[in-house]
């Protein structure tokens, strides 16, 4: 009678060659460096929506590319300045200069009207520019829309360019330049709705139950929304100097509180 078959060891199986792993892995690689080159290089025919080298298309509704493109937009200022053009807003460019140590405008326009009534004209950087219409036509028409069915018609505001400190100090020893230096913030304090209704952060920002209260949702996803579209987006939660307002400002750190 046959001896029984011994149990085959798993470690004495044949192994594919390490070497062939690595060369996939590489033609894989090398196939997606060449597809890359051949988007950018506009060998290769993507519609704009799928190609994250496209401009940004401003009233396009956002998708996962929209943020790297609105990224590139903000640091070329050509690239900005034809965004910004796509937005029917009504705007100047204000020629680049100083204004003090650590202050002045570089790609900076005059602001006259945009889709909300905001008072005077605003002095901001095309960044700020371009991402305050990104937020007022993604961010906070829909909340208004949700919440109350309508448009925000207006917006009040504490204002955007000042040659200051983050502690509001005014000489350049006191502290770090704000955003608001290089006119690369707003704030942003109330929001009147087409049915006149004013709603402010100071009044109508709520914690715990309070927080359910229409007004209190519509300013809580503005500020939600702030933080998608600008670099910073400060409010109430943050500390008591933004209790009655919304601080959005592009360029530095991110930060959402």
């Amino acid at each position: 009678m046959d001896d029984p078959p011994l149990p085959t060891d798993p470690s004495s199986a044949p192994k594919p060659p390490a070497k062939a792993g690595r060369w996939i892995a590489l033609a894989l690689c090398g196939a997606l460096c060449a597809g890359a080159w051949g988007v950018w290089r506009g060998a290769i025919d993507v519609p704009p929506r799928f190609n994250p080298w496209a401009p940004l298309d401003v009233r396009a509704p956002p998708d996962w590319l929209t943020g790297f493109k609105l990224m590139r937009a903000r640091r070329d200022p050509a690239r900005c300045m034809a965004a910004l053009a796509q937005t029917g807003m009504q705007f100047d460019a204000v020629p680049d200069r100083v204004t003090g140590p650590g202050c002045g405008f570089e790609n900076a326009v005059r602001l006259r009207a945009a889709p909300v009534r905001f008072g005077a004209p605003l002095a901001l950087s095309c960044p700020m520019a371009l991402s305050f219409f990104l937020w007022e036509r993604h961010a906070l028409q829909p909340a208004a829309q949700a919440h109350y069915g309508q448009r925000v018609t207006g917006i009040e505001h504490l204002g955007s360019y000042a040659c200051r400190n983050i502690n509001r100090g005014t000489t350049a020893d006191s502290g770090s330049r704000s955003r608001h230096a290089t006119a690369d913030a707003l704030d942003i304090a109330a929001l009147t709705l087409a049915d006149g209704r004013r709603i402010s952060v100071v009044n109508d920002w709520r914690d715990g139950d309070d927080a359910s209260a229409p007004a209190a949702q519509l300013l809580r996803d503005a500020h939600r929304g702030g933080c998608r579209w600008f670099s910073g987006a400060l409010g109430p939660d943050y500390n008591a100097v933004h209790r009655d307002h919304f601080h959005f400002e592009t360029g530095g750190f991110g930060l959402c509180r």
